[in-house]
Formats: C-alpha cells, sequence, structure tokens
C-alpha cells in the first residue's frame, strides 16, 4: 500500500490528530473523506484538502453507514480507516460534587470505543471487496488510543477505560481481519498540541511540555499523521500499539 494510492476515511478530522492526518494523507497524494460532526469546520478542512466530507456522529450505525456509503461514492473505495474522533473529561470518581456522573461516563465509552468500533466494522466491509495487493492486503485501520491506557492521571477513569478498551481490541480485531487481508493497529499518543491543550494557560504547557524526556516538548499532531502514513505503507505492521510520546510515563 501507498499513500499516493489510498482511499481513507478519518474520524475527527475538523480537527486535532484527525485534521493533521488527513492533511499528511492528501500531500502525498491521498483520497480523504472526513467524518466529523462539526460540519462547518469539516468542511472547511476538506475543501483546504481536496477531499470530502460527511457529517458523521461515530456513535450512531445509521450516521456512520451513509457516511461511509459517501465516501464510497466521492472515492469508489476504502483503502484506509482512521479513527481520531475522541473526548476527554477529567473528573474523579468521587470528587466534591460527589460520584463521577455517570452519563459523562458512558459517553467517553461510546465515542473513544464504541464509535471506533463502530466506524471500524462498517468500514472493514467495504475494505473486504478491494482487490487484493500482491502480498493479499486489502485495507488497514488505524486507531486512536493514549498513554492514558497505561499510565492514568487522577480524573481519567473514563478516558483511560475507553483508551483501554482500543488497546485491548487492536490484536484480536487484527486476527478477526486477517483472512480478508486487512490490517489493524493502533497509535498511542502522549502529550499533542491538540486544540484541547491549544486552550490551557501557557505555563501550564510549559510544565506538561517539561515533564517529556526527550524532546521535551508537547507533540506535533503532525507527527501523528506522519506515523498514521508510515503505517499504511508499512505492510508488516498488524495488531500492535505503538508509543509517540518522547518517552513520557505519567505518575
Amino acid at each position: 500500500m501507498q499513500l499516493s494510492t489510498t482511499a481513507a476515511i478519518i474520524t475527527g478530522g475538523a480537527s486535532g490528530l484527525g485534521e493533521a492526518t488527513a492533511r499528511h494523507f492528501a500531500e502525498q497524494g491521498a483520497q480523504v473523506t472526513i467524518l466529523d460532526r462539526d460540519a462547518e469546520r469539516g468542511a472547511q478542512v476538506a475543501a483546504d484538502i481536496g477531499g470530502h466530507f460527511a457529517e458523521t456522529d461515530v456513535t450512531n450505525e445509521v450516521s456512520v453507514e451513509a457516511a461511509i456509503a459517501h465516501a464510497m461514492n466521492k472515492m469508489g473505495r476504502i483503502t484506509a480507516t482512521v479513527n481520531c474522533a475522541g473526548i476527554a473529561y477529567g473528573i474523579k470518581t468521587v470528587g466534591r460534587d460527589g460520584p463521577h456522573p455517570l452519563d459523562a461516563f458512558q459517553r467517553t465509552i461510546d465515542i473513544n470505543l464504541v464509535g471506533t468500533f463502530n466506524v471500524s466494522r462498517l468500514a472493514s466491509v467495504e475494505m473486504a471487496k478491494n482487490d487484493p495487493e500482491p502480498d493479499g492486503a486489502r485495507g488497514v485501520i488505524i486507531n486512536t488510543a493514549s498513554i492514558a491506557a497505561f499510565d492514568g492521571q487522577k480524573g481519567q477513569a473514563a478516558y483511560s477505560a475507553s483508551k483501554g478498551g482500543v488497546v485491548g481490541m487492536t490484536l484480536p480485531m487484527a486476527r478477526d481481519l486477517a483472512s480478508t487481508g486487512i490490517r489493524v493497529m493502533t497509535i498511542a499518543p502522549g502529550i499533542f498540541m491538540t486544540p484541547m491543550l491549544a486552550d490551557l494557560p501557557q505555563e501550564v504547557q510549559q510544565q506538561l511540555a517539561g515533564d517529556v524526556p526527550n524532546p521535551a516538548r508537547l507533540g506535533d499532531p503532525r507527527e501523528y499523521g506522519r506515523l498514521a502514513g508510515f503505517i499504511v505503507e508499512m505492510g508488516y505492521l498488524n495488531g500492535e500499539v505503538i508509543r509517540i510520546d518522547g518517552a513520557l510515563r505519567m505518575r
């Protein structure tokens, strides 16, 4: 597989890691369809890169089916699926206001974990129809976890659980889809300069960056995009989680 001949759907592609991935893929010649709930921003990014856009709720089966049908109509096929859609809450199990709201926990699991699986399972149906490459490859799924899956901090019970689930389904999904020629990989980013972090005060950003051993800075979303592109082209990578975190281990 080569990026120049890839037809990708990217969830969460209107901002952050997803946007950076969409832009990198398009720069390398890939066809890209962005799936996102932010219709205005998603359409703008798609127009910038010469791609396509489908307003999508990743937790909704009908919404994702319609988005994939739109992508197939526009691109003719899907060879790569990159799941970047996600949310994060900072809520302790029991805090000053009482127990962690159950709806916040459920929403985090629904978007980060169930949404990832929902898109992956439905996209796999279309990828399995592709003509195989010489090595049998028909497509690749790249999911997004987090180092919080391994080193969750206070207030990250919901987020860590959702990302731990993404890590946990990587290998069995890769095994499930092996006979169809579809690979499954997961990227576990550390602290990246996403819109979520950009809103933090500068001193907080500097403190977070200082905790990273080397290089002592926040991750650039474009680095995530380049890693995703490498995974697409490196066909022997399958069923594994790659940390991209500057050797950061949260404590």
